[in-house]
């Protein structure tokens, strides 16, 4: 009796595609030997394509073979067995060899003779022709999706990919854990490490709901997909999808990385309020040291003898709370600033008409500039990294001028969103004050200001645009009369 291993196989081994496929072919296999009475020596299963030789069960198969362990193969198709000349050729030479006697197939006929080895031969060939056909149209509809600026993939963390429309859209409930991530990273007071645990406090998992950790957010802070553009294979292409960050911000990012990747002097001990701010006497930096279990801050006296005295982590950070307070409003405050804000942004009628026709003839200065790039390539009058690194340069110009013009019609005066967006955070000024956590002190003191100076307990520092009003705390009840009175018919 003539003795068969029987083989099943899918194209892929991903669980969402081809989850019955191998299950399947078992069931209708095993029911066909019972019913043939077929005599199975082995069986053999596989989640591979076999576009490409080297399935590694496959060539199980044929080494059984060769050895004399069995004679025959029952298959589903021809096509599981090969995809491409190379595997299709070793079982037909196996066959012509006397080694395979016989190939069972349920849904095809064979017979070891010169008719049945024909159609072997063409039903082989027709699958690697399918297989050939399938990469082609893949391919050409991969090119189509890329000239419509359309992501040929999965979408990445902070969007879903539409099954309806095929499109990528925003997901409503990681894009804002997203945009914070870059937010954070973009201070510079966040190492990945750092910026993982802050993720997970704040409830954000990956696709599959794991953990992030700092590898996963390195990706997402590098994939440029998220400020309206995405790479693939190199090359650069505008997005049709919503981005869910600015241009400037990514490139903030990007710079931050940048920095941290440099080789700095190793640090042996990790004090919070290092590196931000200068000895008001002589201009050293501040540095700390441990004394009996307590931090210390003095000045580095890099710069010769300094008389400033230490002063202890505790009562430093005291002087930042009382600081970060300055700035703080009561409820009924904010309530009045937003409101006023809102009233002026809709009442406030900016003729920006000009402004944007100018930024839309460069835009389309820039695609022109495109077009001929594109025929200049096609034509090779250029290089491909010439041409891929003039492209990612166009693009970017294209995407700063694209972000004025909706920041114009979006958001009419340019101060408004700002000023809003000031206003939202002196209102997580007392929850911040509070909290005790110092990086949260450092992190708010360099969104307020900048040149930060310590002599003796004193700390001064130049407040950012904006914020200069509540930082001098006797202004505040002027500020809002003063806007309002100029705005006045």
């Amino acid at each position: 009796m003539t003795r068969y291993i029987l083989y099943a196989r899918k194209s892929t081994d991903e669980e969402d595609r081809q989850v019955l496929s191998i299950e399947a072919q078992l069931a209708e296999l095993q029911e066909f030997a019972a019913k043939e009475k077929l005599e199975i020596v082995a069986s053999l299963c596989e989640a591979k394509t076999a576009k490409e030789p080297g399935r590694t069960k496959f060539g199980e198969m044929l080494d059984m073979i060769e050895k004399g362990i069995a004679e025959g193969i029952l298959a589903w198709h021809p096509d599981r067995l090969a995809r491409n000349p190379i595997d299709g050729g070793k079982v037909i030479y196996l066959v012509d060899t006397g080694k395979i006697t016989h190939l069972k197939f349920p849904s095809f006929w064979f017979e070891d003779t010169p008719q049945g080895k024909f159609m072997l031969n063409i039903a082989f060939g027709q699958s690697k022709y399918f297989v050939d056909n399938l990469s082609e149209n893949v391919k050409r509809g991969i090119r189509q999706k890329l000239r419509r600026g359309e992501w040929p993939g999965w979408a990445p963390l902070g969007y879903l990919n539409d099954l309806r429309t095929h499109t990528i859209v925003i997901d409503k409930n990681k894009h804002k854990l997203i945009k914070r991530i870059f937010e954070l990273y973009a201070t510079g007071d966040y190492p990945f490490k750092t910026l993982a645990d802050t993720a997970n406090d704040l409830g954000l998992v990956s696709q599959k709901g794991k953990q992030m950790c700092a590898s996963m957010l390195q990706h997402i802070l590098q994939n440029p997909f998220y400020c309206g553009v995405f790479r693939l294979n190199g090359e650069i292409y505008e997005a049709t999808h919503e981005p869910i960050i600015t241009k400037k911000l990514f490139e903030k990012c990007q710079e931050v990385m940048r920095e941290r990747g440099r080789p700095h002097k190793q640090k042996t001990h990790n004090y919070i309020f290092t590196g931000l701010m200068k000895c008001g006497s002589c201009g050293c930096m501040i540095t700390a040291e441990t004394q009996k279990g307590h931090v210390y801050y003095r000045c580095t006296k890099k710069k010769g003898v300094c008389h400033e005295k230490y002063i202890r982590e505790e009562a430093l950070a005291d002087i930042f709370k009382k600081t970060i307070q300055k700035v703080s409003l009561s409820d009924d405050w904010i309530e009045k600033f937003l409101a006023k804000l809102e009233n002026i942004k809709q009442t406030e009628n900016q003729s920006s008409e000009s402004f944007v026709q100018n930024l839309k003839h460069q835009v389309e200065t820039i695609d022109d500039k495109l077009d001929v790039l594109l025929d200049s390539r096609l034509e090779q009058v250029i290089e491909k990294s010439e041409y891929l690194q003039k492209k990612e340069q166009l693009i970017s110009q294209k995407m700063t001028i694209a972000e004025k013009i909706e920041q114009v019609l979006n958001k009419g005066n340019n101060w408004l969103e700002p000023m809003k967006e000031m206003i939202l955070q002196v209102a997580k000024v007392k929850k911040i004050a509070i909290s005790g956590d110092f990086s949260q002190y450092r992190s708010f003191l360099k969104i307020i200001g900048s040149n930060f100076i310590l002599k003796g307990n004193i700390f001064n520092f130049e407040a950012e645009t904006g914020w200069r009003a509540l930082v001098e705390r006797e202004h505040h009840t002027n500020w809002l009369r003063r806007s309002d009175s100029n705005r006045q018919p």
